[in-house]
Protein backbone atom coordinates (compact mmCIF):
# COMPACT_ATOMS: atom_id res chain seq x y z
CA UNK A 1 0.00 0.00 0.00
CA UNK A 2 1.42 3.41 -0.91
CA UNK A 3 1.79 6.04 1.71
CA UNK A 4 -0.63 8.64 -0.27
CA UNK A 5 -3.14 5.90 0.17
CA UNK A 6 -2.22 5.14 3.81
CA UNK A 7 -2.54 8.79 4.79
CA UNK A 8 -5.96 9.35 3.07
CA UNK A 9 -7.47 5.98 5.01
CA UNK A 10 -6.08 7.51 8.23
CA UNK A 11 -7.79 10.43 7.30
CA UNK A 12 -11.25 9.06 6.58
CA UNK A 13 -11.41 6.86 9.84
CA UNK A 14 -10.58 3.58 10.58
CA UNK A 15 -12.69 0.00 10.73
CA UNK A 16 -12.44 -1.74 14.30
CA UNK A 17 -10.16 -4.69 14.66
CA UNK A 18 -11.29 -8.17 14.05
CA UNK A 19 -9.86 -10.45 17.03
CA UNK A 20 -8.59 -14.11 16.35
CA UNK A 21 -9.02 -16.98 19.40
CA UNK A 22 -6.07 -17.64 21.09
CA UNK A 23 -3.17 -19.32 20.03
CA UNK A 24 -1.86 -22.72 20.54
CA UNK A 25 1.46 -23.02 22.43
CA UNK A 26 4.27 -22.97 20.23
CA UNK A 27 7.98 -22.66 20.39
CA UNK A 28 9.09 -19.35 19.57
CA UNK A 29 8.51 -16.27 17.79
CA UNK A 30 8.07 -17.04 13.59
CA UNK A 31 7.48 -15.25 10.27
CA UNK A 32 5.86 -17.78 7.69
CA UNK A 33 5.71 -16.93 3.58
CA UNK A 34 2.44 -15.53 3.72
CA UNK A 35 2.68 -11.80 2.34
CA UNK A 36 -0.63 -10.72 4.80
CA UNK A 37 -0.34 -10.62 8.56
CA UNK A 38 -3.02 -8.88 10.74
CA UNK A 39 -2.47 -5.98 12.94
CA UNK A 40 -3.17 -8.66 15.85
CA UNK A 41 -0.44 -11.11 14.56
CA UNK A 42 -2.68 -13.47 13.54
CA UNK A 43 -0.78 -16.03 12.45
CA UNK A 44 2.20 -15.33 14.34
CA UNK A 45 3.40 -17.87 16.54
CA UNK A 46 3.68 -17.21 20.49
CA UNK A 47 5.28 -19.01 22.70
CA UNK A 48 2.59 -19.80 25.21
CA UNK A 49 -1.07 -19.82 24.81
CA UNK A 50 -2.42 -16.11 24.79
CA UNK A 51 -5.51 -15.06 26.65
CA UNK A 52 -7.58 -11.84 26.17
CA UNK A 53 -9.08 -9.25 28.51
CA UNK A 54 -11.78 -6.74 27.36
CA UNK A 55 -11.04 -3.49 28.47
CA UNK A 56 -12.35 -0.11 27.37
CA UNK A 57 -10.17 3.00 26.71
CA UNK A 58 -11.76 6.18 25.44
CA UNK A 59 -15.20 4.65 25.06
CA UNK A 60 -13.58 1.72 22.61
CA UNK A 61 -13.74 -1.42 23.64
CA UNK A 62 -10.22 -3.75 22.89
CA UNK A 63 -8.79 -6.50 23.90
CA UNK A 64 -5.51 -6.55 26.29
CA UNK A 65 -3.70 -10.38 25.40
CA UNK A 66 -1.61 -11.23 27.79
CA UNK A 67 0.42 -14.93 28.40
CA UNK A 68 -0.27 -16.50 32.18
CA UNK A 69 2.76 -19.08 32.37
CA UNK A 70 2.48 -21.06 35.59
CA UNK A 71 5.70 -22.49 36.93
CA UNK A 72 7.60 -25.44 36.07
CA UNK A 73 9.48 -25.72 38.75
CA UNK A 74 8.27 -25.94 42.42
CA UNK A 75 6.22 -22.46 42.98
CA UNK A 76 7.54 -20.31 45.03
CA UNK A 77 4.18 -18.26 45.63
CA UNK A 78 5.68 -15.58 43.33
CA UNK A 79 4.49 -13.76 40.06
CA UNK A 80 6.67 -12.13 37.52
CA UNK A 81 4.90 -9.40 35.53
CA UNK A 82 6.96 -9.00 32.09
CA UNK A 83 6.88 -5.13 29.88
CA UNK A 84 8.08 -5.60 26.91
CA UNK A 85 9.78 -2.67 24.32
CA UNK A 86 8.17 -0.84 21.54
CA UNK A 87 9.98 -2.59 18.76
CA UNK A 88 8.76 -6.37 20.07
CA UNK A 89 6.14 -8.42 21.26
CA UNK A 90 5.93 -10.57 24.43
CA UNK A 91 6.90 -13.46 22.42
CA UNK A 92 10.24 -12.31 22.78
CA UNK A 93 10.57 -12.80 26.13
CA UNK A 94 10.37 -17.04 25.38
CA UNK A 95 13.97 -17.40 27.13
CA UNK A 96 13.25 -15.59 30.21
CA UNK A 97 9.74 -16.77 30.96
CA UNK A 98 11.25 -20.55 30.61
CA UNK A 99 13.91 -19.70 32.98
CA UNK A 100 11.63 -17.93 35.49
CA UNK A 101 8.71 -20.59 35.26
CA UNK A 102 12.13 -23.27 35.88
CA UNK A 103 12.37 -21.60 39.01
CA UNK A 104 9.50 -21.31 40.85
CA UNK A 105 7.44 -18.48 39.47
CA UNK A 106 4.24 -17.72 37.63
CA UNK A 107 5.08 -15.28 34.57
CA UNK A 108 2.63 -13.08 33.09
CA UNK A 109 4.28 -11.44 30.14
CA UNK A 110 1.51 -8.60 28.49
CA UNK A 111 0.82 -6.95 25.40
CA UNK A 112 0.22 -3.50 25.83
CA UNK A 113 -2.58 -1.88 24.23
CA UNK A 114 -1.14 -0.92 20.44
CA UNK A 115 1.23 -4.04 20.84
CA UNK A 116 1.69 -7.64 19.60
CA UNK A 117 -1.56 -9.18 19.96
CA UNK A 118 -3.40 -6.48 21.53
CA UNK A 119 -5.99 -3.82 20.39
CA UNK A 120 -4.33 -1.44 18.49
CA UNK A 121 -6.23 2.16 19.41
CA UNK A 122 -5.44 5.03 17.72
CA UNK A 123 -5.95 7.59 20.43
CA UNK A 124 -2.92 9.33 22.44
CA UNK A 125 -0.59 7.45 24.64
CA UNK A 126 -0.57 7.58 27.85
CA UNK A 127 1.65 5.54 30.68
CA UNK A 128 -0.56 6.58 33.63
CA UNK A 129 -3.35 4.70 31.24
CA UNK A 130 -1.44 1.65 30.38
CA UNK A 131 -0.13 1.30 33.84
CA UNK A 132 -3.63 1.41 35.14
CA UNK A 133 -4.69 -1.17 32.41
CA UNK A 134 -1.75 -3.47 33.79
CA UNK A 135 -2.99 -3.29 37.14
CA UNK A 136 -6.64 -3.82 35.98
CA UNK A 137 -5.49 -7.28 34.53
CA UNK A 138 -3.26 -8.05 37.87
CA UNK A 139 -6.38 -7.73 39.92
CA UNK A 140 -8.70 -9.70 37.33
CA UNK A 141 -6.22 -12.76 37.68
CA UNK A 142 -6.09 -12.45 41.17
CA UNK A 143 -2.30 -10.83 41.76
CA UNK A 144 -1.82 -8.18 44.16
CA UNK A 145 1.75 -7.94 44.53
CA UNK A 146 4.37 -8.86 41.44
CA UNK A 147 7.91 -8.55 40.58
CA UNK A 148 8.44 -6.39 37.57
CA UNK A 149 11.05 -7.05 34.81
CA UNK A 150 10.45 -4.70 31.79
CA UNK A 151 12.68 -3.86 28.78
CA UNK A 152 13.11 -0.81 26.83
CA UNK A 153 9.89 1.68 26.58
CA UNK A 154 8.14 -1.12 29.22
CA UNK A 155 10.95 0.26 31.91
CA UNK A 156 9.53 3.66 31.24
CA UNK A 157 5.89 2.44 31.79
CA UNK A 158 7.38 -0.01 35.18
CA UNK A 159 8.57 3.06 36.46
CA UNK A 160 5.15 4.51 36.07
CA UNK A 161 3.15 1.58 37.77
CA UNK A 162 5.74 1.71 40.40
CA UNK A 163 4.84 5.24 41.33
CA UNK A 164 1.52 4.77 40.79
CA UNK A 165 0.63 1.64 42.10
CA UNK A 166 3.30 1.10 44.83
CA UNK A 167 1.58 -1.54 46.97
CA UNK A 168 1.57 -3.79 43.67
CA UNK A 169 4.96 -3.74 43.04
CA UNK A 170 7.63 -5.84 45.04
CA UNK A 171 10.52 -5.18 42.97
CA UNK A 172 12.13 -3.68 39.72
CA UNK A 173 14.49 -5.56 37.08
CA UNK A 174 14.76 -2.54 34.46
CA UNK A 175 16.90 -4.23 31.36
CA UNK A 176 18.06 -1.38 29.03
CA UNK A 177 15.19 0.81 29.79
CA UNK A 178 14.50 3.98 28.00
CA UNK A 179 13.50 6.79 29.39
CA UNK A 180 16.61 7.30 31.41
CA UNK A 181 16.72 11.02 30.27
CA UNK A 182 14.16 13.65 29.07
CA UNK A 183 14.44 14.02 25.56
CA UNK A 184 12.22 16.80 24.83
CA UNK A 185 15.67 18.88 26.08
CA UNK A 186 17.51 17.15 23.05
CA UNK A 187 14.79 16.54 21.09
CA UNK A 188 12.58 19.04 19.37
CA UNK A 189 9.03 17.88 18.62
CA UNK A 190 7.90 16.06 15.65
CA UNK A 191 4.89 16.05 14.10
CA UNK A 192 2.54 12.88 13.12
CA UNK A 193 2.65 13.45 10.05
CA UNK A 194 6.25 13.38 9.60
CA UNK A 195 6.73 10.46 11.98
CA UNK A 196 3.62 8.69 9.60
CA UNK A 197 5.85 9.32 6.34
CA UNK A 198 8.94 7.87 7.82
CA UNK A 199 7.31 5.06 9.63
CA UNK A 200 5.51 4.12 6.60
CA UNK A 201 8.10 4.67 3.75
CA UNK A 202 10.60 2.79 6.46
CA UNK A 203 12.02 -0.57 4.60
CA UNK A 204 12.61 -4.44 5.82
CA UNK A 205 16.25 -3.50 4.47
CA UNK A 206 15.89 0.01 6.88
CA UNK A 207 14.57 -1.39 9.59
CA UNK A 208 16.83 -4.51 9.84
CA UNK A 209 19.61 -1.52 9.96
CA UNK A 210 17.93 0.40 12.38
CA UNK A 211 17.42 -2.76 15.01
CA UNK A 212 20.93 -3.68 14.32
CA UNK A 213 22.48 -0.08 14.68
CA UNK A 214 20.59 1.64 16.73
CA UNK A 215 20.58 -1.23 19.27
CA UNK A 216 24.21 -1.88 18.94
CA UNK A 217 23.39 -5.72 18.79
CA UNK A 218 25.82 -8.58 18.89
CA UNK A 219 23.03 -10.90 17.31
CA UNK A 220 23.24 -12.00 14.09
CA UNK A 221 20.90 -10.45 11.69
CA UNK A 222 19.03 -14.02 11.69
CA UNK A 223 17.96 -13.94 15.06
CA UNK A 224 15.78 -10.64 14.27
CA UNK A 225 14.68 -11.85 11.15
CA UNK A 226 11.20 -12.98 12.62
CA UNK A 227 10.49 -9.16 13.63
CA UNK A 228 11.18 -7.66 10.71
CA UNK A 229 9.52 -9.90 8.96
CA UNK A 230 6.57 -9.41 11.05
CA UNK A 231 6.61 -5.65 10.52
CA UNK A 232 6.96 -6.68 6.39
CA UNK A 233 3.87 -8.65 6.95
CA UNK A 234 1.55 -6.52 8.98
CA UNK A 235 2.02 -3.63 5.71
CA UNK A 236 -0.01 -6.14 3.28
CA UNK A 237 -3.27 -6.09 5.99
CA UNK A 238 -6.46 -3.74 5.49
CA UNK A 239 -5.97 -2.15 8.95
CA UNK A 240 -2.21 -1.11 8.65
CA UNK A 241 -3.11 2.60 9.06
CA UNK A 242 -4.57 1.52 11.77
CA UNK A 243 -1.10 0.31 13.34
CA UNK A 244 0.89 2.63 11.94
CA UNK A 245 -0.82 5.29 13.79
CA UNK A 246 -0.92 3.35 16.76
CA UNK A 247 3.13 3.30 16.71
CA UNK A 248 3.53 6.75 16.42
CA UNK A 249 1.33 7.65 19.06
CA UNK A 250 3.72 5.71 21.15
CA UNK A 251 6.57 7.57 20.01
CA UNK A 252 4.73 10.96 21.02
CA UNK A 253 4.17 9.12 24.37
CA UNK A 254 7.82 8.59 25.01
CA UNK A 255 8.77 12.02 23.89
CA UNK A 256 6.26 13.69 26.02
CA UNK A 257 5.75 11.93 29.42
CA UNK A 258 9.74 11.56 30.63
CA UNK A 259 9.87 9.34 34.28
CA UNK A 260 13.36 10.12 34.58
CA UNK A 261 12.60 13.03 36.93
CA UNK A 262 10.59 10.73 39.19
CA UNK A 263 13.23 7.36 39.26
CA UNK A 264 14.77 8.51 42.40
CA UNK A 265 11.28 8.30 44.36
CA UNK A 266 10.72 4.84 43.67
CA UNK A 267 10.50 3.04 46.69
CA UNK A 268 10.98 -0.50 45.16
CA UNK A 269 14.15 -2.19 45.31
CA UNK A 270 15.77 -1.81 41.42
CA UNK A 271 17.88 -3.48 39.81
CA UNK A 272 19.08 -1.84 35.99
CA UNK A 273 20.38 -4.50 33.45
CA UNK A 274 22.41 -2.62 31.41
CA UNK A 275 24.29 -3.45 27.54
CA UNK A 276 27.30 -1.93 27.89
CA UNK A 277 27.05 -0.85 23.97
CA UNK A 278 23.84 -0.06 24.23
CA UNK A 279 23.40 3.98 23.23
CA UNK A 280 19.94 3.93 21.59
CA UNK A 281 17.73 7.07 22.62
CA UNK A 282 14.54 7.83 21.00
CA UNK A 283 14.37 10.71 18.77
CA UNK A 284 18.20 10.90 18.38
CA UNK A 285 17.97 11.54 14.56
CA UNK A 286 15.73 14.07 15.19
CA UNK A 287 17.85 16.32 17.73
CA UNK A 288 20.22 19.13 16.45
CA UNK A 289 23.74 17.10 15.92
CA UNK A 290 25.75 19.11 18.87
CA UNK A 291 23.33 17.48 21.65
CA UNK A 292 22.29 14.78 19.20
CA UNK A 293 26.10 13.38 20.67
CA UNK A 294 25.33 13.36 24.29
CA UNK A 295 22.15 11.24 24.02
CA UNK A 296 22.29 7.79 25.11
CA UNK A 297 24.83 7.28 27.69
CA UNK A 298 22.67 4.93 29.37
CA UNK A 299 24.84 2.85 31.28
CA UNK A 300 26.22 6.07 33.01
CA UNK A 301 22.78 7.56 33.35
CA UNK A 302 21.47 3.87 35.31
CA UNK A 303 24.26 4.35 37.30
CA UNK A 304 23.51 8.32 38.53
CA UNK A 305 20.11 7.26 38.71
CA UNK A 306 19.99 4.31 40.96
CA UNK A 307 22.77 6.29 43.36
CA UNK A 308 19.76 8.42 44.25
CA UNK A 309 17.23 5.76 44.88
CA UNK A 310 16.60 4.22 48.01
CA UNK A 311 17.33 1.00 46.81
CA UNK A 312 18.48 1.06 43.57
CA UNK A 313 21.98 -0.83 41.60
CA UNK A 314 23.38 -1.29 38.39
CA UNK A 315 25.06 -4.24 36.15
CA UNK A 316 26.71 -3.38 32.99
CA UNK A 317 27.38 -6.42 30.77
CA UNK A 318 30.33 -5.94 28.37
CA UNK A 319 29.75 -6.62 24.74
CA UNK A 320 26.12 -6.04 24.37
CA UNK A 321 23.79 -4.10 23.46
CA UNK A 322 19.89 -3.30 23.90
CA UNK A 323 18.40 -6.81 23.31
CA UNK A 324 20.21 -7.88 26.71
CA UNK A 325 18.10 -10.89 27.33
CA UNK A 326 18.52 -11.99 23.75
CA UNK A 327 22.03 -11.06 23.46
CA UNK A 328 23.33 -12.52 27.00
CA UNK A 329 20.05 -14.61 27.95
CA UNK A 330 22.34 -17.13 30.99
CA UNK A 331 23.80 -13.88 32.43
CA UNK A 332 21.09 -11.74 32.07
CA UNK A 333 18.94 -14.72 33.51
CA UNK A 334 21.42 -15.10 36.47
CA UNK A 335 21.22 -11.42 37.48
CA UNK A 336 17.75 -11.23 37.47
CA UNK A 337 16.97 -14.23 39.31
CA UNK A 338 19.71 -13.51 41.80
CA UNK A 339 18.41 -9.99 42.82
CA UNK A 340 14.30 -11.27 42.80
CA UNK A 341 15.15 -14.38 45.41
CA UNK A 342 17.16 -11.66 47.05
CA UNK A 343 13.88 -9.73 47.40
Amino acid sequence: MRLAAILGLLGLGLAQLAFPEAAPAQEGPSATTDPALGIALEGFAYPYPVRYLPVTRDGEALRLAYMDVPASGTANGRTALLLHGRNFPSSYWQPVIRALSAAGYRVVAVDQLGFGKSSKPVGAFSFDTMAAETVNLLDRLGLKRVDVVAHSMGGMLALRLARNFPDWVNSLVLEAPIGLEDYRFTVPPVSNAVLLKREGELTADAYRRQLMTSYALSLPESAIEPFVAMRERVKDSGEYPRWLQSFVNSYQAIWGQPVVHEIPLVKAPTLFIMGGNDHNAPGKPYAPAELRAGMGENARNARALAGKMADGRVEVIDGVGHLVHMEATERFNALALDFLNGH
